[in-house]
């Protein structure tokens, strides 16, 4: 377990239920992220592939997470890790919101489901540092509430994500609203990590203002390449027809 959570006896069922309870509440609030993250991958599936992809990327990922537990409190310690995990975020937002467009324009290559699961299990990964921690904490040291938190954490995020799958076909407007949120959450990984604190030591309002600037800007940033990418696409079907 990690060194900063203080294992602690369940000595009464009402601890016990407690802490179950606990666990429940932690994984539906820290669910949401993730949930948008794999329901914007899933979307460039075929629609039988979908669920297949959910279930593989969520399931690897919380396996994944059993590991981390054991490392989560020394890694969020560590130099670089939130840094580079918002870098991963921000990085998937942009390219999710490229290939929303691109299908959005006609020319959609659908996404295999192996680069789908790939997709899911980094940006989980990525973003569940967190998540790991308040889960073992809340667990006290307890290895079947810790394997129940992890577990759990799989059936909201399946169902949560898939819901969300289906209202960004209906309503596509809210495939820019996840990407926006994973611009917020890209931005406080890298404004909380240990470097960027140390080093800026950043205010409150300064971590919110930047959270507000990536949110925004993973949009606008999808929107000039994708322009740019036109417009090259452009210039190359004139040459053709010159010749």
């Amino acid at each position: 377990m990690p060194a900063d959570i203080q294992l602690e006896s369940l000595h009464s069922p009402g601890q016990f239920l407690s802490a179950v309870l606990s666990i429940v509440l932690i994984d539906i609030v820290l669910a949401g992220d993730n949930a948008v993250v794999i329901a914007m991958v899933v979307r460039t599936l075929p629609p039988p592939k979908r669920l297949w992809g959910t279930l593989l990327g969520a399931g690897m990922a919380v396996l994944l997470r059993v590991v981390l537990t054991a490392v989560a409190a020394q890694l969020m310690n560590v130099n670089y890790i939130r840094l580079v995990g918002g870098l991963l975020i921000l990085w998937i937002a942009v390219k999710l919101l490229l290939q929303e467009e691109t299908s959005q324009s006609g020319d959609r290559t659908a996404g295999t489901l192996w680069q789908a699961v790939w997709l899911i299990m980094v940006a989980d990964i990525s973003m569940s540092l967190d998540n790991v921690l308040a889960v073992a904490g809340a667990s006290k040291g307890h290895i079947g509430l810790l394997l129940f938190g992890l577990g759990l954490s799989i059936p909201l995020v399946v169902f949560t994500s898939n819901l969300l799958a289906r209202l960004m076909d209906r309503y596509p407007i809210i495939i820019y609203i996840g990407a926006a949120i994973l611009g917020k959450v890209g931005g406080e990984m890298v404004m909380t990590d240990r470097l960027t604190t140390a080093l800026l030591a950043p205010p409150d309002w300064l971590i919110m203002v930047v959270e507000a600037v990536l949110a925004a800007g993973v949009i606008v940033f999808a929107r000039v390449i994708r322009k740019r990418r036109s417009l090259a696409a452009c210039r190359t079907s004139s040459s053709t027809l010159l010749e």
